[in-house]
């Protein structure tokens, strides 16, 4: 027993942060946790989890067109219901931030309500308390940054953007990333007239060309109005809306403009500055393999350390961090190589491993094999959504050091082909493989000719 009032202090109640904590506990380690503002993280209450329900939700827009052409009469126009939506997931979120303070509490770990600051390299101030702990984990998170324009303080972020009084018809995104291309497609499926807008020539950048492109063709045929090469000059407030001008002299009156301009380490008010703990160039915390800063007291992990801001990494790293400090050491270092990822635009994308771009870089010669086609269940839907399916594979080995898709639960179907991925898998291996019809997914063990080299 240390002399600490606590074995690990953790700062941030989000997913690495609580998994830390339980994991933790169950070593017999003395746990408390801080967290001032929600349980679960950006995750459950503003990411991931609230996505994925706009997401579902946009997609019964499609569903509805589709189904005249499997028989189904619809005999009015369906409607959409704003309130409904938004409330129906503010229940949910309530009870999963119910989930997370049982899982503390039934852990032995103390949950304490506030904004922690650090101290020194032992001590934690938080809600008029100091504590001393053995160790300090800072698990904060990101928070959403948004660049100043004229009129930019009318934008809206991602943490805000999920309940809205009232459902715009009118609606802007700025940006290329996640955020933004899943946000036009969400909108645009519930009905909004939707203009995505960024300064770059595609969007999805390190996503694989390909992708890239698939995806904005898809994306411009359900109806969002894509405008690459351009920025948001100006943001002027109107009586019945927003007019924003554009670098390129173009001008949209909207209702809402959503800033999806990245995110940036919550690290405010935190005081490790004055610990001098060391940071990394884009301000994340520089962390080593046993995901201690410059001051080994103090830990890190999660979107504050610079890495892939998904939350099965920040889970990952929480087992890691936990074997490190509080078990038997692992026999290796996190590994962060093939870790599989969706976008939950319209159609999603699934992808994991290296891009064309990348694979091309790395290895001396490659074979590209890709699909593109119309599934089977657009036959009778009428709808004109194609799919994507690709596959890299390093030429020398035969290893598949790629896979991607767009289309119809792509999420759902290159999970189980990250597995194979991550195993090393060759393509031989995915030929001999007898697929499941008629599936689309048996497209990834089919692909017999190459498309390229």
């Amino acid at each position: 027993m240390s002399n600490f009032d606590y074995d690990l202090f953790v700062i941030g109640a989000g997913s690495g942060g609580v998994r830390a904590a339980r994991t933790a506990a169950a070593t017999g380690a003395r746990v408390a946790v801080a967290e001032d503002r929600y349980l679960g993280g950006t995750c459950v209450n503003v990411g991931c989890v609230p996505k994925k329900l706009y997401s579902y939700a946009a997609h019964f827009h499609d569903a509805f067109e589709d189904a005249h052409g499997f028989g189904w009469q619809l005999e009015q126009a369906p409607t959409f219901d704003w309130p409904t939506l938004r409330d129906n997931k503010i229940g949910e979120i309530k009870r999963l931030n119910g989930i997370y303070g049982k899982l503390l509490d039934n852990a032995g770990v103390r949950l304490i309500n506030g904004r922690a600051t650090v101290i020194d390299a032992h001590t934690v101030e938080v809600a008029g308390e100091q504590v001393s702990a053995e160790k300090i984990l800072v698990a904060v998170g990101g928070w959403p940054w948004v660049p100043e324009f004229p009129g930019s303080e009318h934008t809206l972020n991602s943490n805000q953007i999920f309940d809205l009084d009232a459902f715009p018809k009118r609606f802007l995104v700025l940006g290329g990333g996640y955020i933004a291309v899943e946000f036009a497609s969400i909108f645009n499926g519930l009905g909004a007239e939707t203009h995505l807008v960024y300064r770059g020539e595609l969007f999805l950048r390190g996503f694989d060309q390909e992708v890239r492109e698939f995806t904005r063709d898809e994306m411009g045929k359900k109806g969002v109005n894509l405008h690459f090469g351009a920025n948001i000059e100006t943001i002027e407030k109107l009586d019945d809306g927003l007019k924003v001008t554009l670098t390129n002299g173009d001008v949209h009156e909207v209702d809402v403009v959503l800033a999806a301009t990245g995110r940036k380490p919550h690290l405010q008010g935190l005081g490790l500055e004055q610990l001098g703990i060391e940071l990394n160039e884009d301000g994340s915390i520089k962390v080593n393999d046993r995901f201690e800063t410059s001051v080994p007291s103090v830990l890190a992990l999660g979107d504050v350390t610079g890495g892939p801001e998904l939350t099965p990494v920040a889970l990952a790293e929480a087992m890691h961090l936990v074997a490190h400090h509080f078990g038997e050491a692992p026999k290796a270092a996190m590994n962060y190589d093939n870790i599989a990822t969706a976008v939950f635009c319209h159609p999603n994308i699934g992808t994991v491993g290296l891009s064309e771009e990348k694979a091309r870089e790395k290895f001396d010669a490659i074979r590209v094999y890709s699909a593109d086609f119309r599934p089977m269940k657009h036959t009778l839907s009428g709808s004109e959504e194609r799919c994507l399916m690709k596959l890299i594979v390093d030429d020398a080995s035969d290893v598949v050091v790629g896979a991607h898709m767009v289309g119809e639960e792509a999420g759902e179907v290159i999970q189980g082909i990250g597995i194979a991925v991550r195993a090393g898998l060759t393509k031989a291996d995915f030929d001999a493989t007898v697929g499941i019809h008629p599936t689309g997914a048996e497209e990834f063990v089919t692909m017999r000719t190459p498309t390229r080299n």
